[in-house]
């Protein structure tokens, strides 16, 4: 059964008189949920605020707790996309320099499913990997360095192609790509292997495309896992049987898949502005208490104490 429409007036009224949340500059409210949607705003981050049993919010909390949790999640986003994107880069660079070395340039080695693994489980992928680099190299006219180099050389390089790429299909081209080349990309990252590079993109592939799309960042969990690492370990994150309780599948998971992918000229500097933007929130928002923030995001007490340990 489809929900009534309601005007925003009608919303503010749900929220006090049917949810029990106190709001104190009703234009305010107004003009908020204006801009942001009751949807985005109230559906997206009501639940750390709300009593379980009741479904009404705790006792005390305001609607401005409301928006400091929706502006907390967005600073958020935009520290982990700037550090995403940096990974990103590197992997762009990476596969193509290890492509283009053993393969040499021309537009062809990489239009050619048998530069890839042959793999069956791969097959489809590779395919479908193939036509997506077609398409940027042979017809996409969005680019203007895609378009100089087709029309000025006849052949767009791999490095130009990577370039107009998402993010996941260079992930992906990182799995199809065959043993060696795949080595050679991994060597460019110190503390990893192959394998566990593998699993560090994905995990990063799925936060940027939350963060991309603006959903609810800081509680967001994944379907895939980050390895086990030497971190886990050191930081004395409890397990649940055989796997760890935390930094797997959760925000904290990205974390550390960010400690071994960045350089530590560029993963300290995000380490010290994701606590100043934790500890801001917990220090500013009295309606969740930071353990409880802490433990929705998945990140351990001593979480910060990452950078200490060697990898």
């Amino acid at each position: 059964m489809a929900k009534d429409f309601l005007t925003y007036d009608q919303q503010v009224d749900k929220l006090v008189n049917e949810k029990g949340l106190a709001v104190p500059d009703r234009g305010y409210a107004i003009e908020t949920l204006k801009r942001t949607s009751y949807f985005a705003l109230v559906n997206g981050y009501k639940q750390p605020l709300r009593d379980p049993m009741t479904r009404r919010y705790k006792p005390g909390t305001e609607f401005s707790d409301i928006v400091a949790l929706f502006e907390f999640d967005a600073r958020l986003r935009g520290l982990f996309m700037e550090a995403i994107v940096r990974v990103e880069r590197k992997l762009r660079s990476s596969i193509s320099y290890a492509f283009c070395s053993r393969e040499g340039s021309a537009q062809e080695r990489y239009l050619d499913p048998a530069s890839y693994s042959d793999a069956r489980k791969h097959r489809g992928g590779v395919a479908r990997l193939v036509k997506i680099m077609e398409g940027i190299a042979v017809r996409n006219d969005e680019y203007p360095y895609i378009v100089h180099q087709r029309s000025k050389y006849g052949n767009v390089p791999l490095w130009a192609v990577v370039n107009a790429m998402t993010f996941g299909q260079t992930s992906r081209m990182y799995a199809y790509l065959r043993h060696p080349m795949r080595a050679d990309v991994a060597k460019q990252y110190e503390h990893v292997n192959e394998r566990e590079l593998g699993q560090h993109l994905k995990v990063l592939v799925l936060y940027r495309n939350c963060c991309a799309h603006g959903e609810r960042l800081f509680s967001h969990k994944v379907y895939s896992d980050v390895p086990d690492t030497p971190l886990h370990a050191k930081l004395g994150i409890p397990k649940n049987g055989e796997q760890y309780a935390m930094g797997k599948r959760d925000l904290f998971g990205a974390v550390i898949s960010l400690r071994y992918l960045l350089p530590p000229d560029q993963f300290l500097p995000f380490r010290r502005q994701l606590a100043r933007i934790v500890d801001g929130f917990a220090r500013d928002c009295a309606a969740i208490e930071a353990d409880e923030l802490l433990d929705l995001m998945g990140f351990p007490k001593n979480w910060a104490d990452l950078t200490r340990y060697g990898l």
